[in-house]
């Protein structure tokens, strides 16, 4: 299995889209996630990340410039109990909405497909952190078309139990720049986890991403054993 540093990955493509890192601290602590958002056009580009109770939610930076909302103004991450929910898309709703009436990440998912934002139908990816009994697991989703076949959704989910610790796994939606732009392909990705504090690991990932393209960040330790959160927010736009 290859493990790569977040320096590496990061430099790795200029346009990695959207991305989710999950994985647990080196002291095996806390629960770490990530997510960022990256943009070509310049409404994609028009949005910041703004903090709404334990939530987050994407809004427009100038709303006279703000083209159409459909796919990037939504909720990326919501808590539901001892369950922290990061995706890239409005399908965190549907995710928080059904797990409450005690289904799984896995059945949430299955009412949704990839974006339609033809031709490059983006796909839809999705985390989950639960910590229970003193420890924590984690789930990974992507639903991508079939070879650029808007007719076909392909879905697929990893469950990591008892994660290693100073390990995180990564997802993103594309594979580099591309017109239609290419959807990832195989696995999350397993990065090294630096045993540091989160304003240097938010430091760390904000200036891997590629400078024209990167948009917004949002990091956040979880404390395994009570909960108690720490965020950090960076937005391109200020």
């Amino acid at each position: 299995m290859k493990i790569s540093t977040i320096q590496n990955e990061l430099n790795s493509l200029a346009y990695h889209g959207r991305g989710i890192i999950i994985g647990k601290s080196a002291d095996a602590k806390k629960a770490i996630t990530a997510y960022f958002i990256m943009g070509r056009s310049v409404n994609s580009r028009n949005r910041v990340f703004v903090p709404e109770g334990d939530a987050m939610r994407t809004k427009a930076f100038d709303e006279s410039k703000m083209v159409d909302p459909h796919l990037i103004i939504y909720y990326p991450v919501r808590v539901l109990g001892n369950k922290t929910i990061v995706t890239n898309g409005d399908q965190t709703d549907t995710i928080y909405e059904l797990m409450d009436k005690q289904m799984t990440f896995e059945q949430a998912l299955r009412t949704r497909e990839f974006e339609d934002d033809k031709p490059n139908f983006t796909p839809r990816i999705s985390g989950i952190i639960h910590r229970e009994n003193g420890d924590m697991n984690f789930a990974m989703s992507i639903l991508k078309s079939a070879e650029g076949d808007d007719s076909s959704c392909e879905r697929f989910t990893y469950a990591y139990s008892n994660p290693i610790a100073g390990k995180a796994k990564f997802i993103h939606t594309y594979n580099g720049d591309g017109n239609p732009l290419p959807s990832f392909e195989g696995e999350p990705k397993t990065l090294e986890l630096p045993d540091m504090n989160i304003d240097a690991l938010t430091d760390l990932i904000w200036k891997n991403l590629n400078e024209d393209n990167k948009v917004s960040l949002f990091v956040r330790y979880i404390d395994i054993a009570t909960g108690e959160a720490e965020t950090r927010i960076v937005n391109k736009n200020v």
